[in-house]
């Protein structure tokens, strides 16, 4: 009788290890030669089966305690080296001589037909889908239509919370592949990309506009009400301020989270007149033939 190393078969190299870490090794072993996955190899299903029967026993206290005593005697201390493919059983059952011999269930003979077989979880999946910046803040309610892993379009209604985070993740129960055996579902997760729109750009927890303003304000300073994403706001612009500057607004800007928000920053760009009437074409002259200041000097900008 050839000594049959369940650790081995469950891809494990020591007994030293409790039952949570063999279901896991179990779990991936299975996956791994699962009939349905690998197209009903003989090879395969003969290996599904010693994995089923090796979680048997190490998944139990009392069985795997039984087995690493002899564990300890025919791996351990080199007396024998376990094959795999050398175990034996008979036709139409799932355990072999060896389990039979030393933990044989007494509700299941030898010529009995076994039919049980391990429930596995099906396997998750991800997609992506935009969301506008201005319905990721307030949230929104999105119809998505995706094709299923059986080719069929099937239609989802995805709830996007307030303040959902760029990259964040959405996870549907049970929307994933099928189990297997009787097991659950996989579920689906669903990348969320939010999406600048002509106003609002979204930097970290920032949101960035532009604040347009006339060579006069711009020179002369001025109070503007700008909109920032959810109300209204009363800024004042400092007299002086250059085209490409920059002026935040705390807390007006992308919720955080943590039941704070961001600041909303405001990008200063100064806009000409592309036409003139004749009396501001004057008043221009004026100002050019009084003023001193010439942008191209480096002293005038001090």
């Amino acid at each position: 009788m050839i000594f049959k190393d369940y650790y081995k078969i469950l891809g494990l190299e020591t007994n030293r290890v409790n039952l949570s870490e063999i279901k896991i090794a179990f779990r991936e072993q299975a996956k791994k030669y699962h009939p349905d996955v690998n197209g009903g190899n003989a090879k395969t299903e003969e290996r599904f089966k010693d994995i089923n029967e090796a979680y048997k026993v190490l998944g139990n206290s009392g069985t795997k305690r039984k087995y690493d005593r002899m564990w300890h005697t025919h791996v351990e201390k080199k007396q024998t080296k376990q094959i795999y493919e050398e175990s034996k059983r008979e036709k139409d059952s799932i355990f072999s001589d060896f389990f039979n011999m030393f933990f044989g269930i007494p509700t299941e003979t030898k010529n009995e037909k076994v039919k049980k077989r391990v429930a596995i979880k099906g396997d998750n999946i991800e997609t992506e889908i935009n969301v506008g910046i201005e319905d990721a803040y307030f949230g929104t309610e999105k119809k998505i239509s995706l094709r299923t892993v059986n080719g069929k379009m099937k239609t989802f209604l995805v709830k996007i919370p307030e303040g959902i985070r760029d990259g964040e993740k959405i996870r549907l129960l049970g929307q994933g592949k099928l189990g297997q055996n009787g097991g659950k579902n996989g579920d689906m997760f669903i990348k969320i990309n939010i999406q600048n729109n002509s106003k609002f750009y979204l930097e970290g927890y920032d949101i960035k506009i532009d604040l347009y303003l006339t060579p006069w304000e711009a020179a002369l300073g001025k109070r503007v009400s700008i909109n920032s994403i959810d109300d209204e706001v009363s800024l004042y612009v400092p007299p002086g301020i250059q085209s490409g500057e920059k002026v935040r607004i705390p807390k007006k800007g992308y919720k955080d989270g943590m039941g704070s928000r961001g600041d909303l920053i405001a990008e200063i760009k100064t806009v000409v007149p592309k036409k003139l009437t004749q009396e501001e074409k004057e008043l221009f002259e004026k100002l050019k033939n009084i003023s001193k200041f010439n942008p191209r000097e480096k002293s005038s900008h001090n």
